[in-house]
């Protein structure tokens, strides 16, 4: 079978198939604040870290929504782990709220000062990102036409990590039960990881190397 996107409103198939390919995708989970004050938390499906050194990480918005105003007010947001025990805190977290209306005290969640940013992060989350924006970027078609996606580029500057999710020193995803976005209102959680040697002169993922050694990756 081959068709074209556009063609995806002829009924080739009943559903998107780009979302149902794109798997799994990180959650992700968005704290922010604006400057009177007001917090919000959002689950985003289009999410990932960009860069590694310095680290930066980025979520798509698509409209014009309280994360992505708030993000550019502030130029600051958490970033927040959703684990198989939130998974239910993080679908409610994703209702429809005014303005106002906490996310926190809908979903039965705590919010925590943040350290470096205002905002606050998930408290019950074991990992947290604490981010200021660095860049928002409109996103244009190939005809240079603006779509209706923001996305909004965010550099680390503060790390929570529970430490009972550590092993040897290496964050152990076994113990964090991370969960993941997938086609439609399908998710998986991840339990099982494997490892492999990469090629000898396979390129250093740590572009600056401020650690020093690929065994640090």
């Amino acid at each position: 079978m081959y068709f074209k996107p556009e063609d995806r409103n002829k009924k080739i198939l009943p559903h998107d198939v780009f979302k149902g390919l794109i798997v799994p995708r990180p959650i992700g989970w968005i704290s922010t604040m604006n400057n009177q004050g007001i917090i919000n938390l959002a689950p985003y499906s289009f999410f990932n870290g960009v860069y590694s050194w310095p680290n930066i990480l980025g979520f798509s918005s698509e409209d014009r929504k309280d994360s992505l105003n708030f993000a550019e007010e502030s130029g600051e947001f958490t970033w927040n782990m959703a684990t198989w025990s939130l998974k239910e805190q993080m679908n409610l977290s994703s209702e429809g709220l005014k303005t106002g209306e906490s996310e926190f005290e809908y979903a039965g969640l705590t919010p925590e000062t943040g350290k470096q940013v205002k905002c606050p992060r998930v408290a019950e989350s074991p990992a947290s990102l604490e981010c200021k924006v660095t860049q928002i970027v409109d996103l244009n078609d190939i005809d240079g036409n603006k779509t209706s996606a923001t996305v909004v580029f965010g550099q680390v500057v503060g790390v929570y990590i529970d430490e009972k999710c550590l092993t040897n020193g290496r964050v152990d995803v076994t113990k964090l039960s991370p969960i993941a976005r997938c086609g439609y209102n399908e998710y998986t959680v991840l339990k099982e990881v494997f490892t492999m040697e990469r090629p000898p002169n396979a390129g250093n993922a740590l572009g600056g190397k401020p650690l020093g050694s690929r065994n640090n990756e």
